[in-house]
């Protein structure tokens, strides 16, 4: 009996530890079956780095939208010009602070006044903006007249420089500046100012119609131009 007692207890050694052999082949196999098949945190970074690039490279951004604001001065030292006659200013002949004075109505334009020591030079006027030419001629009032169509801040506008030599202009109608060009000189004989003092008067009127009006009466009627001096 003692023998035959033992001889089963190690054939039931030998099935546990089969089974014990077997657990851990189990185990093994599923650790490893897992590990397998389940993506890394590297190749899911990469993956949507490289779809993120594909789709920039499909689909590109827009470029920024860029919109022209700035214009350029019309004439040098411009700031120190704007003395009688700013945009909006009420004008009479007996309240004017130009006499003679033989307009009566609300300003529509920036007048850059002439200093002493040019009255016998030639002061050169340049271009605020891109754009065509579509006036020069002579205009009661102005004498010389030239009007350039520009965009500003998206807007369409016409840009009247009045009082101006157009023997000096060398560009015609149809031809086109770039902002900053020069155009010409100012007008200083009584036939290029249709008599008026030595200045530019600069008017900015909005949309593509030519109105060269230097006043209007009512002053809501400013609504429909541009202060330079604003813009700038």
């Amino acid at each position: 009996m003692p023998l035959l007692s033992t001889q089963k207890s190690q054939r039931n050694m030998k099935k546990f530890s089969w089974l014990i052999i077997l657990i851990v082949l189990l185990i093994i196999a599923v650790v490893f079956h897992r590990k397998n098949n389940l993506p890394t945190q590297t190749n899911s970074t990469s993956s949507i780095t490289s779809s993120t690039q594909q789709s920039s490279q499909e689909n590109p951004p827009p470029p920024p939208a860029v919109t022209k604001k700035s214009v350029v001065d019309p004439i040098a030292n411009a700031a120190n010009r704007v003395t009688k006659k700013p945009f909006g200013i009420y004008i009479t002949p007996k309240t004017s602070p130009v006499q003679p004075e033989r307009f009566t109505g609300y300003h529509t334009g920036v007048d850059f006044e002439t200093f002493p020591n040019e009255q016998n030079i030639d002061v050169p006027f340049y271009a605020i903006c891109d754009g065509k030419i579509l006036v020069k001629r002579t205009a009661s009032g102005y004498g010389g007249v030239f009007v350039q169509s520009c965009t500003l801040d998206n807007q369409e506008v016409t840009v009247i420089y009045g009082h101006v030599s157009l023997k000096s202009i060398a560009k015609n109608v149809g031809d086109t500046l770039a902002a900053g060009d020069k155009i010409g000189n100012l007008g200083h004989s009584p036939d290029e100012t249709d008599g008026e003092r030595k200045h530019l008067h600069l008017g900015i009127h909005i949309g593509t119609s030519i109105n060269i009006l230097g006043y209007v009466q009512k002053q809501s009627d400013l609504s429909g131009w541009l202060d330079f001096q604003k813009i700038k």
